[in-house]
């Protein structure tokens, strides 16, 4: 599809949601350009929402007829894309995805067909800033953005413009998406870094852009935050088991804490068993007195309590999943299960 332009380039914008009545209604008003300038089609894929979303979505599809609504009755993300992809891919070139609960520039699928069309790749994916409000969610962006949060990962602190494995899922070619069976709704969560695995072991190409970026909004109290990364973590368990992909380096780091924190409660019976748990403590709570000292960040020590958290929940979530003799039998006998 070279020498296509923006303007002549199909697209199909999804926004999968769940309760996002807060947010939807201002989220389509801004994505409102880029459905008159690539001559879009918004799809909202919504997976059961019983806080007036489906009503807001509804009154607005009601007045235009290239905003429409689906259900999504298997609630998660990967199978409401995988469901919108379905009902109208045939009839566009580019799937855009938007998260309900982000921010996004004015030109921020316009920017993202640019730079598919320029590049040819068959994937645009973009860095996510996140930012936060209230005092916790504050500190857990700032850990978030910060290397003792995010391990230096790029999608996550920004970079320059490259070819890259994995980033925050933007633009896809539907041909590409069609091509290796879209998202694998086994997946509730990571099941972004699973569709790239497939697309690089296919030969399609990941562009990482640096012209454009999303903003992100962490959960703002503890609980919410662990259930989070617990989830997240057994995507990556499951992406070991489905495609015996190990972890990076930077992911092996906090993928010891939930073993580390385990083997301290043996500090009763010697109290060296408590080391390195407490190693890793100091570590955190030390990053954070230097975000506070060195960055005159007031919120350092308290985005040290959620990186603990993070790292916490995330190995806990990928050792439970790992160790699941229901996964590991699933990962014995065959790949799990991916719908086209």
């Amino acid at each position: 599809m070279t020498g296509e332009t923006p303007k002549s380039a199909r697209c199909l914008i999804v926004i999968p949601c769940l309760n996002e009545a807060r947010h939807i209604g201002p989220l389509i008003g801004r994505l409102g350009r880029a459905i008159e300038t690539l001559d879009a089609v918004l799809v909202v894929v919504d997976g059961g929402s019983t806080d007036g979303t489906r009503e807001i979505v509804h009154n607005i599809a009601a007045l235009r007829d290239d905003i429409a609504l689906l259900d999504n009755p298997k609630r998660i993300q990967s199978a409401g894309i995988n469901l919108a992809v379905a009902a109208f891919g045939d009839q566009y070139d580019y799937l855009i995805r938007i998260d309900a609960h982000g921010d996004y520039p004015e030109d921020y699928c316009e920017t993202l067909v640019a730079e598919a069309t320029a590049t040819g790749a068959d994937s645009v994916v973009v860095a996510m800033e996140t930012v936060g409000t209230g005092a916790f969610q504050k500190a857990t962006a700032y850990a978030q953005n910060s290397k003792l949060g995010n391990g230096g990962a790029r999608h996550r602190v920004g970079s320059k413009s490259h070819w890259a494995d994995h980033g925050h899922h933007a633009l896809m070619r539907i041909a590409a998406f069609r091509a290796v069976g879209g998202y694998d709704e086994d997946f509730s969560h990571n099941e972004d870094a699973e569709l790239d695995f497939r697309l690089n072991a296919a030969g399609y190409r990941i562009w990482m852009t640096d012209r454009t970026n999303m903003v992100y909004y962490p959960r703002a109290s503890a609980g919410p935050l662990f259930r989070q990364y617990f989830a997240y973590g057994r995507g990556r368990a499951r992406n070991l088991l489905k495609h015996r992909s190990w972890p990076s380096l930077r992911q092996m780091i906090p993928l010891s804490v939930a073993p580390v924190a385990a083997g301290a409660l043996l500090a009763v019976i010697n109290w060296a068993a408590a080391i390195p748990f407490v190693f890793w403590a100091a570590a955190c709570l030390g990053y954070g007195v230097w975000m506070a000292v060195g960055q005159r960040n007031p919120y350092g020590p308290l985005a040290a309590v959620s990186a603990m958290i993070m790292h916490f929940a995330w190995s806990a979530g990928f050792w439970r999943e790992l160790l699941s003799p229901r996964r590991r039998s699933a990962a014995t006998f065959g790949q799990a299960r991916v719908t086209p």
